[in-house]
């Protein structure tokens, strides 16, 4: 059984070759630096590292559920990946609202929306993660 650690860095090694060639949008920056980022900010939580490295990777390469799991990245990291995965037929508001019955694809997700913020986000980014965000967001009386 693989440590933690051992996972970690399957987890980069798998992103950095799914995403090999490809880079952030408008930029020539190698695409990988965008997980990277993800999995800086969420440092000292190796599960969230986890799911921060792959979070892209069903839809930007060939890997899948099954291939993650062969690989052997726990399943119920897996299965946040797939939560993190876009389908084009789910509006924004039900994918949202699927993230957020996950701790750890909610935790992710609000740290993907401030790593593409601190991107020169389009205007239609900022309006859609800042729907995002209030979705995924607990509620609060403050």
């Amino acid at each position: 059984m693989k440590s933690t650690e051992e996972i970690v860095a399957l987890a980069k090694e798998i992103a950095y070759r799914s995403h090999e060639g490809q880079v952030r949008r408008g930029t020539l920056v190698p695409y990988v630096e965008h997980p990277r980022d993800m999995a800086e900010r969420l440092a000292g939580d190796p599960e969230l590292q986890i799911v921060a490295w792959l979070h892209d990777v069903l839809e930007d390469s060939s890997e899948t559920a099954e291939s993650l799991e062969a690989a052997g990245i726990p399943k119920h990291l897996v299965e946040a990946v797939v939560l993190l995965t876009r389908d084009p037929n789910v509006s924004d508001e039900t994918y949202y609202r699927r993230i957020r019955g996950s701790r750890i694809a909610t935790e992710v997700k609000v740290a993907d929306m401030i790593s593409n913020l601190a991107d020169q986000p389009t205007r239609k980014q900022i309006q859609r993660y800042a729907r995002g965000l209030l979705i995924l967001m607990p509620e609060t009386d403050e």
